[in-house]
């Protein structure tokens, strides 16, 4: 892109999303994009009182490269920098915390290698609220002007980042005993691969570690949570009880039970909630839990069922922790294996969550399909389309016609969502119904009519 264009109005593919910001290294994440959006990012933290900040980044060739480029960037502003190198997000937000800084990830999280982004948490080790993304934003428009040399920030590295926050994943469940488990992980050749296997392996797990050869091109490649074939196969040839997989950066989970049964962000809530009502009779009465608008409609009737709090927001973890800062609820999540334990964690930890898990089934011989047993989902069928605009095609009278229909002959124990993706140019829709048939059914007309408009 045209840097002087960029001066007068900011592309929509360069505007933070539900997820901070990502796309193309070769376009939108380009190093020079990158720069000057570090020097805006450090006057306008700056302007709130926050004089240094933390840089971690997965596994990506690219990181290297953007990590340098934003380095710059925020020193250029007056601001210092603490290199950390390759680390999960959560982990970045929990030394952001602990060391009273701002933190910033460079990562596309599930994306493939081609594709970089940045996340930006604020001191307290919470993303940047909106506000202050839009303060970046039109900062960024303004011409770049260098601070003094005498007022040029520092940048120096934290040696024992690694060390602590394995420490800190350690201490969310400090009586968790995993000695006698078997159990696989999938590390996705991202951000995970240098701590995961060693806070299970310390815990007493015999762990099978896939994916921790990161090569800077093979992150989420036939791997990891958004691909879980390979420790579904593992699982059940190696007779683990369990296994777990982690996305690029370490934000999302996804559990393979010893059945090879592939478990999503609901079925962990589930879990979770299940546990806390077991443990903690405060739960029931005093908090709640946060999904979204994927969130399973068998989750939320369990709740209702229970006594318990429910509360859905729009699609992204940003918004489901929103939610919870408001309500003054501990724990929230996402299908997509997005799971926050704001008891243990400021944002969507993988690590966190698998341990907590685990935590919660260690009473039945770590086998999570026990815990299941009684939870029945709705079937759903989930399709992406690629479509040029998506809000466009959003718009499209005969599109939300077709939608109308479908959601009226599905009935109240069905139903339809289609969004648009807040990082890739995709369509997302999402069909809830009966039974799977007829989930696919109307799902594929749905794809079909898309695929024509958009």
């Amino acid at each position: 892109m045209n840097e002087t264009k960029s001066l007068k109005k900011l592309s929509n593919d360069r505007r933070f999303g539900t997820d901070g910001i990502r796309g193309p290294i070769e376009s939108t994440m380009s190093p020079l994009f990158l720069t000057k959006l570090a020097w805006a990012a450090g006057c306008v933290l700056q302007d709130e009182g926050i004089s240094g900040v933390l840089i971690g980044k997965d596994t990506r060739i690219s990181g290297y490269m953007l990590e340098s480029a934003m380095q710059a960037g925020f020193i250029s502003s007056g601001m210092n920098v603490t290199l950390l190198g390759p680390l999960p997000t959560p982990a970045v937000a929990y030394l952001a915390k602990s060391n009273n800084q701002a933190g910033l990830v460079i990562s596309a999280s599930h994306n493939s290698f081609e594709d970089n982004g940045i996340k930006l948490f604020n001191k307290d080790g919470f993303k940047l609220s909106s506000e202050l993304e839009r303060k970046i934003e039109t900062k960024y428009l303004e011409p770049i002007s260098v601070v003094k040399a005498i007022d040029l920030g520092k940048a120096d590295r934290l040696v024992d980042a690694k060390g602590r926050y394995i420490e800190f994943c350690k201490s969310s469940c400090p009586n968790l005993d995993l000695s006698g488990l078997s159990l696989v992980l999938d590390c996705a050749n991202g951000s995970t691969y240098n701590v995961a296997p060693k806070i299970f392996s310390e815990l007493g797990a015999e762990v099978n570690s896939l994916s921790v050869e990161p090569d800077g091109i093979n992150i989420n490649e036939k791997c990891g949570s958004t691909n879980p074939e390979v420790l579904k196969e593992t699982v059940l040839s190696s007779g683990a009880k369990i296994g777990i997989a982690f996305d690029g950066d370490g934000d999302r989970i996804l559990i393979v039970d010893k059945k090879g049964n592939i478990l999503d962000g609901d079925d962990l809530l589930y879990t979770l909630v299940l546990h806390k009502i077991s443990s903690n009779k405060d739960f029931l009465s005093s908090s709640g839990v946060v999904g979204t608008l994927m969130t399973n409609k068998a989750l939320e009737t369990f709740l209702k069922q229970e006594g318990i709090g429910f509360m859905r927001t729009d699609v992204g973890d940003k918004f489901v922790l929103d939610e919870l800062v408001k309500k003054n609820w501990i724990l929230g999540g996402e299908p997509s294996g997005h799971i926050i334990c704001l008891d243990s964690s400021t944002t969507g930890d993988a690590i966190i969550a698998a341990l907590s898990v685990l935590q919660a089934i260690e009473h039945l011989d770590f086998d999570i399909s026990l815990a299941l047993d009684a939870f029945k989902k709705f079937p759903q069928k989930l399709v992406n389309l690629k479509v040029n605009n998506p809000q466009t095609v959003m718009m499209n009278n005969k599109v939300r016609k077709v939608v109308g229909d479908v959601e009226s002959s599905l009935g109240r124990n069905g139903r339809v969502l289609i969004r648009p993706s807040g990082t890739e140019p995709l369509i997302r829709i999402m069909v809830e119904a009966n039974t799977s048939d007829l989930a696919d059914q109307s799902a594929n007309k749905l794809a079909e009519l898309i695929s024509s408009t958009g």
